[in-house]
């Protein structure tokens, strides 16, 4: 079978490889994930019928394992560690302090679509505790004030972004 002439998105290039069995229902969703941020429900219905995995398996797989989600994230994924050493050190505070500035606690994403926060077990990063990661950076001692300042300069930059982004469109 040759390959379509169009721009296939990943999930379609490794349906179309031929990754199309019950096997493979976990990198789909992974790849899926990887592309989208998320997991969409049209993915979902088209895993299914590729694979013959039924849509309630699925939903299954993506409530046992935390790295899946069924909502868009937002723009910045902040990852605020609560392992031991950063639990000790006041992460709940960092926790609190976004909750006061956002509106958001772990696992819910802001209403503007700039932060997603998430809580997770250990970054690695204990000697720098308590820690927050944001897109894959690490930032390390901090108190309620520093997070506070960092994630303020990162929501206006990203609206300062988002509204350039709708003005040239």
């Amino acid at each position: 079978m040759a390959k379509p002439d169009e721009k296939l998105s990943p999930v379609s290039t490794f349906l179309w490889e031929g990754h199309s069995t019950r096997d493979y229902v976990i990198k789909l969703m992974q790849t899926s994930q990887a592309e989208y941020g998320y997991i969409p429900k049209k993915v979902i219905k088209d895993i299914s019928a590729a694979t013959g995995t039924p849509e309630t398996d699925i939903y299954g797989i993506i409530s046992f394992y935390k790295q899946f989600r069924l909502e868009k994230p937002g723009r910045h994924v902040v990852k605020v560690c609560d392992g031991t050493a950063c639990h000790v050190s006041g992460s709940n505070m960092l926790i609190d302090q976004i909750e006061e500035d956002f509106g958001i606690r772990p696992g819910n994403t802001t209403e503007d679509g700039v932060f997603t926060v998430e809580a997770v077990a250990c970054l690695g990063c204990c000697s720098l505790a308590p820690v927050v990661m944001i897109d894959g950076k690490v930032y390390g001692k901090l108190d309620a004030s520093k997070v506070k300042r960092l994630m303020k300069r990162i929501h206006r930059k990203t609206l300062k972004e988002m509204k350039a982004e709708q003005e040239s469109n």
